[in-house]
């Protein structure tokens, strides 16, 4: 595949899941194609279970069900990547933390690579590989069951040895987050290190685009209100607003190279 249809295929999937259902006509007008190739387009991605196909159009998937790692890598980059260098503003050189996994977490990982004698422990083989070149970078990785499909390290070992640390950050991703504030995963397995990386860091920042208001995985992490600071693109719903000004949660809104803090923690 080459680039340019990966990129014309993340634009249809965002597309998508911004307004629910887009018929191939609207479709081919935003991206300047024809309407042929639109559905050429659908019908691949409702075969790797992407999109759901309509006669004329495509859908959005359940928001109980997640999307392939290779799809979550391109969409919302330009934001992921803001949400990580906003929240790699943050972290002092010689600083430990936690990353786990996730895309977000990821292209946050990207942008620590010009800091110094970082400490790091991480059930994402793709955080390690990207932070490997970091000077003076000591990197721990969790042990357990590699899912090859997006590198992550999960399982039993994984949690347990992430619980042997403790660490100044913990840099989690989450693949949704419900109305009343509740953390949630689509997998089982790596809920068990999300949670421990939360009881385990001093600080606790949440990397999440503004996609995940609208998806409902099924297992719990726990509340966002548990959380110290929250690196978003876009304002979140206002009853998010209000449980994390209630609970002292920093919110950093991302906008461009830019960002700005909406909230401040409450006096200790």
């Amino acid at each position: 595949m080459t680039t340019g249809v990966k990129e014309r295929r993340a634009r249809i999937l965002q597309f998508v899941q911004q307004q629910g259902y887009a018929a191939n006509e609207d479709l081919a007008k935003v991206l300047n194609v024809t309407v042929q190739t639109v559905r050429r387009d659908v019908n691949s991605m409702a075969a790797e279970g992407i999109v759901t196909r309509h006669h004329g159009g495509a859908s959005a998937i359940s928001p109980t069900e997640n999307i392939a790692y290779s799809d979550r890598q391109i969409l919302n980059l330009k934001q992921k990547e803001t949400i990580g260098q906003a929240a790699a503003l943050a972290i002092p050189d010689g600083a430990s933390l936690f990353i786990n996994i996730g895309t977000t977490t990821e292209a946050f990982a990207r942008c620590l690579r010009g800091h110094r004698a970082l400490r790091v422990i991480t059930n994402n083989i793709h955080v390690a590989s990207l932070l490997a070149p970091a000077p003076e970078c000591n990197l721990i990785i969790a042990g357990g069951t590699v899912r090859l499909r997006d590198g992550g390290i999960v399982g039993p070992a994984a949690a347990a040895m992430i619980e042997q640390y403790r660490a100044d950050f913990g840099v989690i991703g989450i693949s949704g987050i419900d109305e009343d504030g509740t953390l949630l995963d689509f997998d089982a397995d790596e809920i068990n290190a999300a949670q421990a990386i939360i009881r385990n860091a001093r600080t606790v920042f949440l990397l999440a685009d503004h996609t995940k208001f609208k998806r409902r995985p099924m297992a719990r992490v726990g509340h966002i209100s548990e959380i110290s600071a929250f690196y978003t693109d876009i304002p979140p719903p206002p009853a998010i607003e209000a449980i994390l000004h209630k609970a002292g949660v920093v919110l950093h809104v991302v906008n461009g190279s830019e960002f700005s803090e909406r909230k401040t923690r409450k006096p200790v």
